[in-house]
């Protein structure tokens, strides 16, 4: 008998016990393809690529420790549960038995991905670092029609728009916004919670279409428990600024579909409350020390505040609040939320009724500015004086105040990822803007600097150095001026003084040449000669070493690429594709830029 024999039915080993088929695991499972793929979706398992497929290449594979995970898992329990409600339900219908069916169907089986989140994710920084697909999917959800008999309920949708905005509310009240760049695909924004980057995609707000190309059962499963994950994320970040969760919305302002500005303002509200609402966040239970404690913390507080009460007019409403926030609140923000904070600090907005109203309602207070818009429920009207800027997109304007700037939209997008306040006049309305450049590309790495790019580099170093005269400021400009004036013509005294001495000296030249009986022929070939023997000198030398400069880099190279393993040299020859792909890139896009000014220098003339 062979030593590695096995009689057929004994355990087996290697690849074959660690893998699994999908095929076999949904048998071993006993619930059909639909409740195993979403039971693989609410889990978190996904399938696996063993080094050695025992059952064929064309087949799916599971960890074995993964099924065996889903297999104790009590929803597994709750999907059959579900399964024979239906099957009752449908029984119940077909006998005509109604008044049975109108009981199941009000009674159905329900069930909670609480702990799954728990399970998931241990520790809250776990849950930020999962959070760009699941900010993504849920805004993509907010953003479908919400009409009774489609594929997604009514209120799946609302429930998603109401998530996504009390996580914009968050983002922007803690001033955590870094980057945003809009595309074909919708508008990028990156967000920087508790030291972790979340960056995630919104849709566009435009009619969507709900296509047949689309697996919704599948996205549904996954929304289903990004749903729950949220849920949670808010809570936490909602307490975190002493904020209670769920908020209470302004029903008049939910009416007029302004939930983002009734969030912003019910989190400016409600900050410096005492979090006290445990029924709303699940399962969060505290001691009695900890009550004696928060209780004595609010006795000193409520002192406090009789204390300060005395020094407060009468006559500012508010005032106790912002007096509140001032003492409550711990100066724990670095550099970049203090420059984020300040970045449209003193600036007033108004949106026009084109423009796309909830990303800049997102965007300006995130920023520090304060923002209005055409319509009802908005904090101010158009006739306010204190407007600095109107974001538009219409050629023309019924009425045109010359006290504020009218500027596009995407003038916001790039003050922001420049952090500075950028010239208006490349903004102003009927012309086309600059280059609306993303800052998730390294230019360096890449190769290649847009002009744009050098330009905004240049204001942002100004702005730095306090060089750029303050608008308004006419002495300031005046003194640049002049300066710059004064600098211009030292430089040109000094060039034509720098010609007047080389004139001089080869008057000189010439003069002491003729005292010597030297002909003006002669010393032009001798000097043609002797510069043409230099010049082909210097080519071949400069040939040469580039030659012999080429030839040892290859030979480098060589040397190198022979001491390599096959897999090691495969990865060095993609990259080396690939660095060749950006080279062609870059010059496709110099040459490019340089068509296109020659092309305008052309229509100039």
């Amino acid at each position: 008998m062979p030593k590695h024999y096995r009689p057929a039915g004994k355990k087996k080993e290697g690849n074959a016990a660690k893998y699994i088929t999908r095929t076999k695991a949904v048998n071993y499972l006993q619930v059909s393809l639909a409740i195993f793929r979403k039971l693989c979706i609410l889990k978190g398992v996904f399938p696996r690529q063993p080094k050695k497929k025992v059952e064929g290449n064309h087949k799916t594979y599971y960890h074995m420790k993964d099924i065996a995970f889903i297999a104790h898992d009590p929803l597994i329990e709750k999907f059959r549960q579900i399964k024979v409600h239906r099957k009752k339900v449908k029984k119940a219908i077909a006998k005509k038995n109604r008044d049975l069916a109108d009981r199941l169907l009000n009674r159905p089986p329900t069930y909670k991905l609480d702990k799954l989140v728990l399970e998931r994710y241990p520790t809250f920084v776990d849950a930020l670092r999962d959070l760009d697909d699941c900010l993504t999917l849920v805004h993509l959800f907010a953003a479908l029609p919400a009409v009774d008999g489609e594929r997604v309920e009514v209120n799946r949708i609302h429930n998603c728009r109401r998530l996504s905005h009390e996580w914009q509310a968050y983002i922007s009240r803690t001033h955590s916004l870094r980057k945003t760049f809009i595309s074909v695909k919708g508008i990028y924004y990156q967000a920087e919670v508790q030291g972790q980057k979340i960056t995630w995609l919104t849709p566009h707000a435009l009619q969507q279409v709900l296509t047949d190309d689309v697996d919704f059962n599948v996205m549904l499963s996954f929304l289903e428990f990004y749903e729950t994950l949220l849920g949670f994320v808010n809570f936490k970040l909602y307490h975190s600024i002493n904020v209670n969760y769920p908020p209470i919305l302004d029903p008049r302002l939910e009416a007029l579909a302004a939930e983002l500005y009734a969030l912003c303002r019910y989190i400016s509200t409600g900050s410096g409350r005492v979090t006290g609402n445990s029924e709303s966040g699940g399962a969060i239970k505290e001691k009695e020390d900890e009550n004696k404690k928060e209780s004595s913390k609010a006795d000193e507080s409520e002192l406090r505040l009789a204390q300060l009460q005395h020094q407060l007019p009468a006559n500012e409403p508010g005032t106790l609040m912002h007096l509140v926030e001032e003492s409550t609140a711990v100066d724990t923000d670095d550099d970049e939320t203090k420059e984020c904070k300040s970045l449209f600090k003193n600036l007033k907005f108004y949106l026009s009724r084109e423009v796309p109203r909830e990303s800049l309602l997102f965007i300006i207070p995130a920023f520090g500015g304060t923002v209005s818009w055409e319509g009802e429920g908005a904090p101010f009207n158009e006739v306010d004086e204190d407007i600095t800027h109107q974001i538009v997109d219409r050629p023309t304007q019924s009425h045109v105040f010359l006290s504020r700037a009218y500027v596009q939209p995407q003038w916001v997008f790039d003050c922001v990822n420049a952090r500075i306040i950028l010239p208006t006049e490349g903004y102003l309305v009927g012309r086309v803007p600059p280059p609306h450049l993303s800052p998730f590309v390294d230019n360096d790495t890449e190769g290649y600097i847009p002009e744009y790019a050098e330009t905004i580099k240049r204001l942002q170093a100004a702005a730095r150095n306090e060089i750029l005269p303050l608008p308004g400021d006419e002495d300031l400009d005046n003194s640049l001026v002049a300066a710059m004036m004064d600098r211009t013509e030292s430089n040109e005294a000094a060039e034509k003084k720098m010609k007047l001495e080389m004139l001089e000296k080869q008057y000189h030249d010439e003069l002491k040449m003729e005292i010597d009986g030297i002909t003006f022929s002669n010393l032009s070939n001798k000097k043609a000669d002797k510069s043409l023997d230099t010049m082909d000198k210097d080519d071949s030398k400069s040939d040469h070493e580039d030659d012999e400069k080429k030839q040892a880099e290859k030979d480098s190279a060589d040397i190198s690429t022979a001491l390599m393993s096959r897999k090691q040299r495969g990865l060095y020859k993609a990259i080396e594709i690939g660095k060749e792909r950006k080279r062609d890139k870059v010059e496709l896009l110099k040459k490019r830029k340089k068509n296109s000014e020659s092309s305008a220098s052309a229509k100039r003339r």
